[in-house]
């Protein structure tokens, strides 16, 4: 396998900039730059120099044994000082030495995924970590990331193949006197696992929208002040306010972070008759998008009464408080006057949301254990019929297997890493 370097820190002038090299050659050629590498799990200062013995910079210098570090090879890592001239002239002479070459993006987490060091799950996990923006992100990833969820799923896909080997016993030995009995045990090996996958297939939705982002509609009539509540809410003049009713045709979307939770909030039109054209389509897709959002706000005046039934968890407030004086519910975003309690109302109905979420965070989790789940529910089925049918009922539990195992990466998965790889920077 080819020793692979790369920048592991982001590209530009930088206090630091880290050059990492994994593979085989990497203690070797990096000894021949420095003179020496420090001790396993150590560090040390050292002269980088090119081929020509030229000093290149002073760094700081981190070796690790394989399979004692993050790709399961050997690994060094150069820390240099962050210029944009020194870590071009380090990649330069790496990868003048025969054997090694540029990293592909990604593929640091490809070898350690190849090598042991993480499944498919935590690779994952990994990428939603770096592009984690909120509190709530950060955490959710790394629980994925510390192998929580691999963990689950190696819990389950083990009861399943105890389940499947006490059934092929049973089948292996039909023809003799077994007095043992499988099926209770079986059943319940069989029950618990399919309680556990569908406890953690209803969090996936709540989990997928931390990792990507909830959406919040205001949702009200024609010049209630919806795009004055959004950009007060963003803080700045993201959407037209006008006194001209109609203004707001499109949706318009503002990302914010809401008390550690990714939120985008969304401006529609405002929801009336309208013989406009382009109006109507906009009053059509403002529907849409306040029925798919994951909480609406209904910004009312004096009169007004919702377009649509709100949810349990949807907020109803009444605006230009700034002229009637009313205190919360009634809010205004021009003044201020309420805000805060709304983002308090806003936050609270989306950590509700949120409470649920379980470690699954993405749509393959919840397919993958669906499938699982479908084969344990007819297999649970068919056990019912007795050992006639433990054959049927062991390969059904072979199909629930085997989508756990494709989940995590051990099987089936070439199409799906290069896919998944291809969202990695370079130097990761």
């Amino acid at each position: 396998m080819d020793t692979i370097f790369a920048q592991a820190t982001a590209v530009g002038r930088a206090g630091v900039s880290i050059v990492r090299v994994s593979g085989p050659l990497a203690h070797d050629i990096c000894a021949k730059m420095t003179g020496s590498l420090p001790k396993p799990r150590s560090s040390a200062l050292r002269m980088v120099k090119d081929h020509e013995g030229d000093f290149i910079d002073q760094a700081l210098i981190l070796s690790f044994v394989g399979p004692d570090s993050f790709t399961g090879e050997d690994v060094v890592e150069l820390h240099l000082h962050g210029s944009i001239a020194i870590v071009r002239r380090v990649l330069e002479v790496l990868g003048d030495f025969s054997g090694s070459r540029l990293a592909e993006p990604g593929e640091f987490t490809r070898r350690a995924l190849e090598n042991g060091r993480l499944d498919l799950v935590q690779v994952e996990g990994l990428a939603d970590l770096i592009e984690a923006e909120t509190e709530a992100q950060r955490k959710q990833a790394l629980r994925v990331l510390s192998g929580a969820l691999g963990s689950k799923i190696e819990e389950w896909r083990r009861s399943l193949i105890r389940a499947a080997a006490l059934l092929e016993a049973t089948i292996d030995f039909a023809d003799e006197d077994v007095p043992v009995d499988v099926s209770d045990e079986v059943h319940e090996l069989l029950h618990s696992v399919d309680a556990a996958l569908t406890l953690e297939i209803d969090g996936t939705t709540a989990a997928e929208r931390i990792r990507s982002g909830f959406e919040v509609a205001i949702i009200g009539s024609p010049n209630v002040g919806k795009s004055t509540l959004l950009n007060r809410l963003a803080g700045r003049e993201a959407a037209i306010t006008s006194s001209i009713a109609g203004t707001t045709r499109d949706v318009i979307e503002v990302r914010m972070d809401l008390g550690g939770l990714p939120v985008t909030l969304l401006d529609t039109a405002g929801i009336r008759e309208s013989s406009d054209e382009i109006e109507t389509l906009g009053i059509e897709l403002a529907l849409r998008r306040a029925a798919g959002a994951d909480l609406r706000v209904f910004l009312l005046d004096e009169g007004d009464v919702t377009p649509f039934t709100p949810n349990p968890d949807d907020v109803v407030v009444r605006s230009k408080a700034d002229l009637t004086g009313d205190c919360y519910p009634a809010i205004s975003g021009k003044s201020g006057a309420g805000v805060d309690q709304l983002l308090s109302a806003i936050e609270k109905s989306l950590e509700k949301l949120a409470s649920g979420a379980g470690l699954a965070t993405h749509e393959r989790h919840a397919r993958a254990m669906s499938t699982s789940r479908e084969s344990l529910q007819t297999a649970l089925q068919l056990l019912k019929n007795g050992p006639d049918q433990y054959d049927i009922v062991s390969a059904e539990l072979r199909i629930g297997i085997h989508a756990l195992e494709v989940l995590v990466g051990r099987i089936d998965a070439e199409n799906l890493l290069d896919e998944i790889f291809a969202s990695f920077c370079l130097g990761k």
